[in-house]
């Protein structure tokens, strides 16, 4: 079987290109214009890095049983058009998983916040309990090798459920490919503007996801999201809606913050769908210390801390703002961030971050103006930035060296004479989706705290 991928180096996109070569029979292929680490090493280890970069359309042949289109290509990408000429079967990547699992029991993540999390939860319950599942996660697991698997003795498939576009081909969700038989929605706060310009549109694909699911399927949804809330009552009378809170039980968790406690309860009813008992479900997540980059501890001394998320979206940043304030409520915290994606970089979307850093000692806010250019929106202004955030507490910047050596001043200004940090220290908590145009983010964290 060959299975050639346009847009190989996408984070999901060459982890299902390691998973597929690792089943027999099985030749796989791939090619992009740009690839960057961890995906090029990754696939120059596996022997899938393309030796040369750009798009060439007399690779496309015959022979090929099946090709496998990223979000990346466009719709005119040599590779597609020739692919098409051919009569190639084209897949997107939503549509492959599910080709690939539509005899198991699929449970999908969705919402715009903590989906990430949620799979790692249920992924990581089920490999303790030594349960076989196919997958595919947004993030690094402790104890698993990729962010996707799929082999031929499975039962089970656990997904993360993206909203944003399939392919460009395919303008529909991600998510409405997967048809799950258990389903869970972790809330919904406006996001990926530049495909839903009106919130109502992206309410309406939420709705959508609800409506495929399995006859009899199970929808486990977040109780105080009115939104949500109005789906359940909607759904379709076959399907069992589930609504959950936060985990208030006696059981001492590694993870932290209201939302972390909210993302277990939803994880824990989606696994009693497949009839892990709750007890076994909390004795097992006792010792799940998070998802890469989802919250992850980076750097630590005796007086202060340092973390970095992948939060972006304005839901994601007050929630985990708001999760390491209430974490050390007596250490100086400096949250900074990174406009990164296409609806943070949008004037009409910035004011949807009023007031979402507010709980910060110090926030720092930063956009590289070349990627907004490089992205063909319309020009924005740091201090059209700062009115958005909207709370005295921001400070943007636009160069990340100026961005880097503000956090070094803050964490000079707090250290006594013998620099060391003071007593009750800082909480750093850096959130992008980027890296602050080449910053080792983990190692600029353990310089600050001298680690």
């Amino acid at each position: 079987m060959r299975i050639h991928f346009i847009a190989i180096g996408g984070a999901a996109m060459h982890n299902l290109a390691l998973a597929i070569q690792q089943k027999a029979g099985y030749i796989v292929t791939g090619s992009d214009d740009e690839i960057f680490d961890p995906a090029r090493t990754h696939l120059e280890q596996a022997g899938l890095l393309p030796k040369q970069m750009g798009w060439h359309p007399e690779r496309i042949t015959p022979d090929i049983d099946a090709i496998i289109l990223g979000m990346h290509a466009r719709e005119d990408n040599p590779e597609l058009v020739r692919a098409r000429e051919l009569g190639l079967r084209i897949y997107s990547f939503p549509e492959y998983l599910y080709e690939q699992t539509k005899d198991k029991f699929r449970i999908v993540v969705g919402g715009s916040h903590g989906k990430t999390t949620t799979t790692a939860m249920i992924l990581y319950v089920l490999n303790r309990l030594g349960i076989e599942a196919d997958y595919m996660v947004g993030a690094q697991i402790e104890g698993f090798e990729r962010m996707v698997r799929l082999s031929d003795t499975a039962k089970y498939a656990v997904f993360e459920g993206d909203e944003y576009l399939t392919s460009p081909l395919d303008l529909r969700s991600k998510f409405l490919w997967y048809h799950p038989n258990t389903a869970i929605l972790t809330g919904i706060a406006w996001d990926h503007i530049n495909v839903f310009p009106t919130f109502d549109l992206y309410v309406d694909t939420f709705r959508k996801f609800a409506d495929t699911l399995e006859p009899n399927g199970t929808l486990i949804y977040y109780s105080a999201d009115s939104n949500l809330q109005s789906i359940a009552q909607g759904a379709r009378k076959d399907i069992h809606c589930r609504p959950y809170s936060a985990y208030t039980g006696n059981v001492p968790m590694q993870v932290f913050g209201r939302h972390n406690m909210e993302n277990l309860q939803a994880a824990c009813l989606a696994c009693q769908t497949i009839g892990i008992q709750a007890e076994d479900f909390y004795r097992e997540i006792s010792t799940f210390t998070g998802a890469a980059n989802r919250l992850e501890k980076i750097a630590q001394t005796e007086t202060s801390v340092a973390y970095k998320d992948f939060a972006h979206s304005p839901s994601k940043l007050r929630a985990t703002v708001q999760a390491v304030r209430e974490r050390y409520p007596d250490k100086r915290l400096i949250a900074a961030m990174e406009l990164h994606t296409f609806s943070s970089l949008m004037a009409d979307f910035l004011p949807q971050y009023n007031g979402c850093m507010a709980m910060a000692d110090v926030a720092l806010v930063y956009f590289n103006p070349k990627v907004i250019e490089h992205k063909r929106l319309t020009p924005i202004t740091a201090e059209e930035v700062r009115q958005a955030f909207a709370t005295d507490n921001v400070e943007v910047f636009t160069e990340s060296l100026a961005l880097q050596n503000r956090m070094k001043e803050l964490f000079e200004s707090n250290q006594t004479k013998d620099n060391t940090i003071q007593k009750k220290g800082i909480a750093l908590l850096m959130m992008s989706s980027g890296t602050f145009d080449g910053v080792d983010v983990k190692q600029f964290a353990q310089d600050l705290l001298g680690c």
